[in-house]
């Protein structure tokens, strides 16, 4: 692959990574999307098929975009990395536009000039994928955000069971760890050209965030709001949501240790 454009510290408009991976970028910018949702358009140079990862959500003038990039290559595959709205709420109208098969589990392909890895790495949610090409770009969805860290999501959304676990998020951060891979493509922010770096910061960054949450507890408190302030502050709206998330999983997991 060519060497990964990542050369913007500030904000992320997506456009071209490597010459087998370009980014579309939704607008839908938030505190939980970051600069909004990457959908991934992956091709081989000189096919005539490509990839889509991530189409977004149900969202016309993203498609456009989308529609765009591909510049007249037939869409031979398309994968949703999680079941999240941001990520696949327009897969359907996707698919009626760009009619492709849909991988929704683990294993291996070869299509549009790629060979494909796409991994079960559990976590942020139970069915949560990642991709890895054989030319080292790594796909990681919300596993591996481009900058800040990525929520645990536990409990039931909109009556779906997210399956968010702490337990699974570490197995799958060290199966990453284990890959060969060049650069990290993730769903939201801008791409990572340490893959091994970002993914051990995020392993860490998990295990001492734990270890306030059990410190927390021994202090005596047990409720998840009363840790989120005790581990977070003071924080409100969507960000305390999204700490209680993550402290809950926490939770879970110090009670399932011996």
């Amino acid at each position: 692959m060519s060497a990964p454009d990542v050369t913007v510290p500030g904000a992320w408009a997506g456009g071209p990574v490597t010459d087998r991976a370009t980014c579309v970028l939704e607008g839908n910018a938030g505190p939980m999307t970051l600069d909004g949702t990457n959908t991934w358009v992956l091709s081989a140079p000189g096919s005539g098929e490509a990839v889509v990862v991530d189409p977004g959500e149900d969202d016309p003038a993203h498609r456009a975009g989308i529609t765009a990039v591909l510049a007249g290559r037939r869409v031979a595959l398309v994968v949703g990395t999680h079941r999240h709205r941001d990520h696949v709420g327009g897969l359907d109208a996707f698919l009626a536009q760009h009619p492709a098969p849909v991988a929704r589990t683990a294993g291996e392909h070869r299509v549009a000039g790629l060979g494909l890895r796409v991994l079960a790495t559990p976590g942020h949610t139970s069915d949560s994928l990642c991709v890895l090409l054989d030319s080292g770009e790594l796909l990681t969805g919300d596993t591996l955000l481009g900058r800040g860290s990525t929520v645990i999501a536990t409990g039931n959304q909109q009556g779906v069971e997210q399956g968010g676990d702490l337990g699974d998020y570490l197995r799958s951060l060290e199966l990453l760890l284990s890959l060969e891979a060049d650069v990290v493509l993730p769903g939201h922010g801008p791409p990572l050209p340490d893959p091994r770096a970002a993914l051990s910061r995020q392993r860490e960054h998990r295990l001492a965030r734990l270890e306030q949450v059990r410190c927390a507890v021994a202090a005596g408190h047990r409720d998840v709001e009363d840790v989120v302030t005790a581990v977070h502050g003071d924080v409100e709206g969507t960000v305390r949501w999204a700490a209680a998330q993550s402290v809950r999983a926490q939770l879970d997991y110090l009670a399932q240790q011996p």
